[in-house]
């Protein structure tokens, strides 16, 4: 069956930075808007800026709006019920948040797990548990293959366990987790999964029913939409949670009780955007059906373009000496997402991307929050690693300009 290629044109004119001259090759921390995201939320500001609730026919309108971004983004994620999608402001605020939700239940003794290799917005807030008793478990990363092994997570669950968090996709490594089969033992032991799926969700298609997790995480901005979050739960974990909300706020209001002065109104209804641009790319592929399907479409011919672009860049870093690249070294069969990084034998991370600045492209270095997994793999001395992240609307020739720079930084 021959697949159906994207209109690089078509997608890129969708993105208004993309008509500049800098090559955007730092995806991962922050991918470039769709225009139609920014219209959304530049009418609903100029045409729909009232407070909801009211019965006049301006503030009924505009929460329509709003209540009609929460099902598109429940759409996106397949949840069954829309009032399981809670949005915020980051992915570190709703993880904590819902920390500070589940607080109340947990008891001295009681068990959670952290993993060596997450951004520590999955880390910090859990560990924090540990001044009301909790007992904190780390789940190592292996050094040798630089991933999570399910038989390291074994010995950590028992009956005192409560949850588990993991990311779904690596910020650094660009591996993907096997969080359905993490989540079949997890629940196997009366546990909880919380996964951070920021570093998949713009290269994959969010499926919540699919992970067995019982929340999952990511951020809009880093899928083409505005400085936004959104935190899934399954509806019997959020009725059980008590309100953080003014105290007349129920615990039978969801999502609101856990959106204290409730969302950003022209933010949510922005991201709807993301969902129509999605259908409609899916749809110019040929795709038939409901909105999943297409969408679906969508992110199929995301991944068969990223996978070429980073292999592309993969196979010049294989043979370049002294580059160590710090994850799997070629695209295999879905389990990595086109986030690559690497470090070069006897030069700091920085030199090289500043090396590479003075070409009008953008990538970055560092630890990129994932702390942990870097002093785990020993990559302090290098400053952390250089890290090219790949999105859909980016090119070949972006790639061999790229390659170009790297070359020339003394890679």
């Amino acid at each position: 069956m021959a697949f159906a290629t994207l209109d690089l044109a078509r997608i890129r004119a969708e993105f208004p930075a993309l008509a500049s001259d800098t090559v955007f090759l730092d995806n991962a921390g922050g991918s470039q808007v769709l225009a139609r995201v920014a219209d959304r939320i530049h009418h609903y500001l100029l045409h729909d800026n009232v407070q909801l609730g009211a019965s006049y026919r301006a503030s009924q309108e505009a929460g329509e709006r709003v209540l009609g971004a929460r099902r598109a983004v429940a759409a996106l994620v397949n949840a069954v019920h829309d009032d399981e999608i809670v949005m915020g402001p980051s992915t570190t605020a709703l993880i904590g948040t819902l920390v500070e939700a589940l607080r109340p239940g947990l008891r001295p003794g009681d068990e959670v797990v952290v993993t060596e290799s997450d951004h520590e917005a999955n880390i910090g807030a859990w560990e924090r548990l540990a001044q009301v008793g909790v007992v904190v478990r780390v789940w190592p990363v292996d050094v040798a293959s630089m991933g999570l092994r399910l038989a390291d997570l074994e010995p950590l669950l028992g009956p005192r366990t409560r949850w588990v968090a993991m990311t779904q996709a690596s910020n650094i490594l660009g591996t993907v987790n096997p969080v359905a089969e993490v989540a079949r033992r997890v629940h196997a032991v009366g546990a909880r999964l919380c996964v951070d799926a920021v570093a998949y969700a713009p290269h994959r298609l969010v499926d919540v029913q699919a992970s067995g997790a019982d929340a999952v995480v990511f951020s809009f901005y880093k899928v083409f939409g505005p400085h936004h979050a959104v935190l899934w739960a399954r509806r019997d974990l959020l009725l059980s949670l008590p309100s953080l909300n003014h105290f007349f706020i129920g615990q039978d209001v969801i999502p609101y009780k856990l959106q204290r002065g409730n969302v950003n109104y022209e933010l949510s209804y922005g991201c709807a955007g993301i969902v129509d641009y999605l259908r409609d790319v899916g749809t110019a592929l040929g795709a038939t059906g409901g909105d999943r399907s297409r969408m679906q479409a969508a992110f199929d011919a995301f991944a068969r373009h990223e996978d070429t672009l980073a292999e592309q860049v993969l196979r010049w870093l294989r043979e370049r000496p002294g580059v160590r690249i710090i994850g799997l070294p070629s695209v295999t069969a879905g389990e990595r997402v086109p986030t690559i990084s690497f470090v070069l034998e006897g030069r700091p991370s920085e030199a090289i991307v500043r090396g590479v600045d003075a070409h009008g492209i953008g990538i970055r270095f560092g630890d990129f929050y994932a702390r942990r997994l870097i002093e785990a793999l020993g990559l302090q001395a290098y400053g952390g690693v250089v890290r090219i992240s790949i999105a859909h609307y980016n090119t070949a020739e972006e790639m061999d300009r790229l390659l170009v720079a790297l070359d020339a930084a003394g890679v």
